[in-house]
């Protein structure tokens, strides 16, 4: 399932910033990350486990970068990395990992581009997307 949060701009200047897949099945979670990104004026797009995300992205145009959760059904944030690896254009997508109880040294072994442990540190998290997007 893939939902999209259209025209967002930049109150500060009112351009459009670049657009964030937000890969997670918790809903509490994706609504939160979505309100705050929005609001600071990126385009975000959503995608419930791995396996839609992969879906979206053979679809569309790459997003400027993913926020990741690892541990979901269908197809969790290991085996997303490991198929995002397989493919040269995905690859070069930036990955944030957000995550509360994953196996941090197995995740950084995928290496992700960040990783930043849930609850997320809200200014780390927008510092990071303001050098990339």
């Amino acid at each position: 399932m893939i939902d999209a949060q259209q025209n967002a701009m930049s109150e500060a200047d009112g351009r459009r910033l670049g657009t964030i897949l937000v890969v997670d099945d918790d809903p509490g979670v994706i609504e939160a990350l979505k309100t705050l990104l929005v609001d600071e004026g990126y385009h975000v797009v959503t995608a419930c486990n791995g396996r839609a995300a992969l879906s979206y992205l053979a679809e569309n145009e790459a997003p400027c970068v993913i926020l990741l959760d690892m541990m979901m059904p269908i197809m969790d944030g290991y085996g997303f990395l490991a198929e995002q690896r397989q493919h040269p254009a995905l690859s070069r997508i930036p990955v944030v990992v957000l995550t509360a109880g994953a196996n941090s040294n197995r995740v950084r072994a995928l290496c992700p581009t960040r990783f930043l442990s849930k609850p997320v540190d809200v200014d780390a998290l927008l510092a990071f997307l303001e050098e990339c997007c």
